[in-house]
């Protein structure tokens, strides 16, 4: 079993790293605080190939592997998961569907400018009235000649005023449950395609999320993902590979608060002595720095079995329940660290505190992950 990363997934963490330290660290505060959408740094990781960084090369894409995607995120979120999110979601769950369920006309037509950041993606499932519960859904799309009408509110679309597509789901046949769902690529340009409100998020402050509504939007036939009856498999097939995202996103908040705890804790005095030397902040960072490592073992485990073709739905779950909890408690302990100070904006785990928390509720959540591998583990 091996522990170390080959030369290219380490020459793709050096990149991104470079890249995040370069272009994103200076914006950092402005990119939260200000609640700015970075487009031009979406132009930017496009050029650098990593809006379609796992997507195959003839697709637009870098052509890497699943750890070098995982590592990406991580050091992209280790300065700005805001950041992060709307590379992780253009990847996950808008490249990935396209790529594996869709044929070669949509390939060509969505996936390649998709893969190249030319244009953003998003995912649409969750509505007012079904989060957890996916089957839940009202959207519908009735099948009308050669187009689909497109009717719901889709609601916590990351990327979605920014977006030049949409994976929608819908149901084609609202009697079937699970099996009436359909997914289908849709143009937010399109008549009928209305965008809500950024919402005032308590983190992610860089990151666009907006409720979608569709109404009356004649949506091609060629435009459904697959065939009729397979969204949701087409839905739970890319939440699989999100959860391997918030995972890495979670490990980057994570460093990030712990290199600023560090750092703080080497600088910092009190009763004549840096924080450093007293025994309670040592174990704190031991704590933190173990529960990184462990969940940056868990994530990298769920890439490889995906990157070998190998079932990894409950190594994912694993991965970011695991993770996701770990960022949550390793900012909590940040902020201690911190003291008083880190509660101020003026230093940056206060940021990695709130962005944080939604590494539990996202692509699942931790009762969602924790449903799915105990089904694993009960089969």
């Amino acid at each position: 079993m091996r522990f170390e990363y080959t030369e290219e997934q380490q020459m793709v963490r050096d990149m991104v790293r470079d890249f995040a330290e370069s272009e994103i660290r200076p914006r950092q505060q402005s990119i939260d605080y200000e609640g700015i959408f970075p487009k031009d740094l979406v132009g930017k990781m496009g050029e650098l190939g990593l809006m379609g960084l796992a997507i195959p090369e003839e697709y637009g894409g870098a052509g890497a592997d699943q750890i070098s995607y995982s590592l990406a995120i991580e050091e992209l979120a280790r300065v700005s998961a805001s950041v992060a999110i709307t590379m992780s979601v253009n990847n996950s769950v808008c490249c990935y569907p396209i790529l594996a369920f869709g044929n070669e006309a949509q390939k060509k037509k969505y996936l390649v400018p998709c893969a190249k950041g030319e244009i953003l993606g998003g995912f649409a499932l969750t509505e007012p009235d079904a989060g957890s519960d996916a089957t839940a859904q009202k959207s519908t799309a009735v099948r009308n000649g050669d187009s689909y009408i497109l009717n719901g509110t889709k609601n916590w679309v990351t990327n979605g005023q920014e977006a030049g597509i949409l994976i929608a789901q819908a149901m084609t046949d609202p009697g079937a449950g699970a099996r009436g769902i359909s997914t289908f690529i849709v143009e937010t340009g399109w008549n009928g395609v209305r965008m809500g409100r950024n919402e005032p998020k308590m983190g992610l402050k860089g990151s666009v999320t907006n409720q979608v509504i569709f109404e009356d939007v004649a949506v091609p036939v060629e435009n459904r993902l697959g065939d009729e009856g397979i969204g949701f498999k087409i839905a739970m097939a890319s939440l699989d590979g999100g959860r391997i995202g918030v995972a890495s996103q979670a490990c980057g908040i994570a460093q990030g608060a712990l290199d600023e705890s560090l750092k703080y804790s080497k600088e910092r005095s009190a009763f004549g002595q840096h924080l450093a030397e007293f025994q309670a902040i040592q174990f704190m960072l031991a704590d933190m720095a173990t529960g990184l490592e462990a969940s940056r073992l868990l994530t990298h485990y769920a890439a490889d079995l995906r990157q070998k073709g190998k079932p990894f739905t409950k190594a994912a779950a694993m991965a970011k329940v695991f993770a996701s909890e770990m960022a949550n408690k390793v900012t909590y302990q940040a902020i201690q660290i911190h003291g008083g100070y880190g509660y101020s904006q003026e230093y940056a785990v206060e940021r990695y505190y709130r962005d944080a928390r939604v590494t539990t509720l996202y692509e699942g959540t931790s009762e969602i992950q924790r449903i799915v591998i105990a089904r694993h583990l009960l089969k």
